[in-house]
């Protein structure tokens, strides 16, 4: 579809919108700021220069029970972030199972190919997802994602040979890679503003979650006789996706998938809904109609930069606009999410989720119980370390996370290998040196919670601008499982050959990560489009600026916002200021 072709569809919803608006949107815009309460709750405030902000209750807290019903949708969604989580928790107990280790005795090669095939699994469910995800609706991409983890999980747990347990790894990967780009993407399209980050929040809440009770359900079941020690663990897995599958027949629709395939009515309806709003209050509420606005403006905005649409499926139409993130407008923005996703897995993190009990007796551990108490306790110190994260990322910045936990995590894991190289033959003569190593661990946990964790999924979005944020994001998920891949299937050889030299190769690439945190990445934390152009010597933003003004203009959302300034409940807030 061309761009022409909704230009030409404006006209309807200017005409809806603001009938007798002028077009010459100089006179549209208010002078000063002001602000204007809503008769169905929230407010619309207007900042000056083009900038406003909306809402539709109260932030925080508060926001969330008062968005209730976006809220139970997006923690519906999210049990696709539980999924993935719990995949890669329990995988740590089952490699070490006396059953599974004794049915089939495997080596560092296997162990690794087993746990790997899973992240490779994943590469392409995410790959074909984020290619797909608009040409079908994000309900049945989820219902359609659920019934292949099905699927393998059922080989898993069902398993009569390594092989089969090797198929339903890489064939449940393509389920969880697709949620891990779905449930996330539905989150962002349902949640109201006011409350988009805290609700886009629970995705990493859900697989952090989600890898702590995968690793304690099968410490819990470790220790049932037979096959059933590993099978029930695995199997459990199907019961939250069979939830997920049929719930989502009940999820509202995406609005911002339905302004895709240009059904702005169904849109309107779902928006409405998701705003807690009637169908009578559809048409006196402002913000649905702001709000729908915006959706649409981001939609051919999207569609003329990349010169393609929803409908222009095909192997040169995709080629044509992902080969833009490696233009010289954009190669340094696709760098940085790329390599942020390279710095992520390479700190190790997963391979203390994958192979958290093997390395513990490789830190002098004794005891399958303490071994996999202190392992599980990794996951837990993950979860705790998000929480401050939250309340101090907007203050504090992304940079400074990135350049202390970077720092952080090099000097554990330098600690931890010279302790390994020093005492690994004289673990029981040193139990303090082995209660550091495992206290070290605990530290580049702490660090990577706090840093490279949270800040992995969020720098990608911001240095994009939007009209190639949807594609840049997908490349640099894939970016963040290609390395998930190879660090779970390297790792087990790595320890095998030596222990010390695998967490000298986890403290070099944060040494590394360090100097590149510092000299590289630019702040992004309240950096506007503009700025992020100057910081990145690109004009790029600022061409999806202009772009985007004028669509904002031919739909009528400068006249919306003008008639909002002349509408006697508008309170002007710049009086003082301009002498009035």
């Amino acid at each position: 579809m061309s761009a022409g072709h909704y230009v030409a569809l404006s006209t309807e919803a200017t005409d809806d919108i603001a009938p007798n608006s002028p077009t010459n949107e100089t006179c549209l815009l208010p002078r000063g700021e002001g602000v204007y309460d809503t008769p169905h709750g929230g407010n619309f405030v207007y900042h000056g220069d083009g900038h406003y902000t909306y809402n539709y209750g109260p932030g925080g807290l508060a926001g969330l029970f008062h968005n209730y019903y976006a809220l139970g949708c997006a923690l519906f969604a999210s049990i696709g972030g539980l999924l993935f989580g719990y995949d890669q928790g329990v995988v740590a107990n089952v490699l070490v199972m006396k059953d599974f280790t004794l049915r089939w005795p495997i080596g560092a090669w296997e162990k690794g190919l087993m746990t790997a095939m899973l992240e490779l699994g994943c590469l392409v469910g995410a790959i074909i997802t984020g290619t797909f995800a608009d040409h079908i609706t994000r309900r049945q991409a989820i219902i359609f994602a659920c019934i292949i983890f099905s699927v393998g999980s059922t080989f898993q747990f069902a398993a009569q040979t390594l092989s089969e347990i090797i198929i339903g790894r890489a064939v449940g990967g393509l389920g969880v890679g697709a949620l891990s780009m779905l449930s996330p993407l539905y989150m962002a399209e349902i949640s109201p503003p006011e409350v988009r980050g805290s609700l886009m929040a629970l995705e990493q809440f859900a697989i952090v979650l989600g890898a702590v009770l995968g690793f304690w359900t099968g410490f819990f079941t470790r220790n049932i006789p037979g096959s059933a020690s590993w099978r029930i663990p695995l199997a459990i897995q199907i019961g939250p996706a069979v939830l997920l599958a049929i719930g989502s027949l009940l999820l509202p629709a995406s609005p911002r998938l339905l302004v895709t395939h240009g059904r702005h009515t169904d849109a309107l309806r779902a928006l409405a809904k998701l705003r807690r709003r009637t169908p009578h209050e559809i048409d006196g509420d402002p913000l649905l109609q702001i709000e729908m606005l915006e959706m649409r403006t981001e939609v051919l905005l999207i569609e003329r930069t990349t010169g393609s649409s929803v409908k222009d499926v095909g192997v040169v139409a995709e080629l044509k606009a992902w080969s833009l993130l490696f233009t010289r407008k954009y190669i340094n923005r696709t760098m940085i999410g790329v390599l942020m996703m390279f710095f992520q897995q390479w700190s190790g993190i997963n391979a203390l989720l994958y192979y958290g009990p093997t390395l513990m007796k490789e830190l002098g551990l004794q005891g399958d119980s303490i071994t996999l108490m202190v392992s599980g306790g990794i996951g837990i110190v993950q979860f705790i370390s998000v929480f401050p994260v939250i309340l101090c990322i907007d203050r504090l910045g992304r940079k400074p996370l990135l350049r202390y936990g970077s720092a952080v995590m090099c000097v554990a894991h330098l600690v931890i290998a010279l302790l390994v190289w020093r005492y690994a033959a004289y673990w029981v003569l040193n139990p303090y040196a082995a209660w550091t190593a495992v206290a070290c661990t605990y530290i580049f946990t702490a660090g990577y919670g706090m840093s490279y964790g949270p800040i992995g999924w969020i720098l990608p979005s911001e240095v994009f601008p939007i009209s190639m944020r949807s594609r840049g994001v997908s490349l640099s998920t894939a970016s963040n499982w290609f390395n998930n891949f190879l660090v779970g299937l390297l790792t087990p050889v790595l320890m095998e050959l030596s222990a010390s030299a695998t967490f000298m190769v986890f403290s070099t690439a944060c040494f590394l990560g360090y100097f590149w945190s510092t000299y590289i990445v630019p702040e992004t934390g309240h950096v506007s489009l503009e700025e992020m152009d100057e910081v990145f010597g690109s004009s790029a933003a600022a061409e999806d600026n202009r772009q985007k003004h004028q669509i904002e203009v031919d739909l009528g959302l400068h006249a919306l916002i003008g008639g909002l300034a002349a509408h006697p409940s508008y309170h002007s807030t710049s009086s003082r200021r301009h002498g009035e």
